[in-house]
């Protein structure tokens, strides 16, 4: 349920969700317009092995939390694994990337702040199945203010 003035609450499986190009989906949690831009939160699955090219961002402080499965994290020159109930946060420019080093699909939960990383992640799923996702993440990583500055972890997509 909505309400513009007081916050959003959502239950298990609610919000909208879009095909993941990395395999699994990408469910919106909460949206920049319910926040009046202040955050956007969603839940990611990835497949095994998978993980975006290592980046950074120009204007949003980003926060993973490991609800399923076991992730290794880089931030900056910093490598650590983690399973569920990890986190890592990051602030505007710092290079990270993440990868699912599960057997199987792994969940996170993703906070951005302040919002407007949606359209991203809206033009990334468009092209799930269609170009490769390392393609689709160089295209609209830039589009939205990423900047690519390494590959992704070893194993990653």
């Amino acid at each position: 349920m909505v309400d513009h003035v007081r916050g959003v609450v959502l239950g298990p499986g609610e919000g909208m969700s879009v095909d993941n190009p990395v395999g699994g989906s990408l469910t919106f949690k909460v949206r920049g317009p319910e926040t009046g831009g202040a955050l956007l939160a969603l839940e990611t699955v990835a497949a095994a092995g998978e993980g975006p090219p290592l980046h950074t961002h120009a204007g949003e402080d980003e926060f993973l939390y490991v609800l399923d499965g076991r992730f290794q994290f880089r931030l900056d020159d910093e490598l650590r694994e983690g399973p569920a109930g990890t986190c890592m946060y990051v602030r505007p420019g710092v290079p990270h990337t993440w990868r699912n080093v599960s057997d199987g699909p792994g969940r996170m939960m993703v906070v951005f702040t302040p919002a407007g990383m949606e359209t991203f992640f809206e033009r990334f799923a468009e092209h799930a199945g269609a170009i490769t996702a390392r393609e689709a993440f160089h295209k609209h990583g830039r589009e939205a203010g990423m900047t690519i500055v390494g590959p992704p972890l070893a194993g990653a997509g």
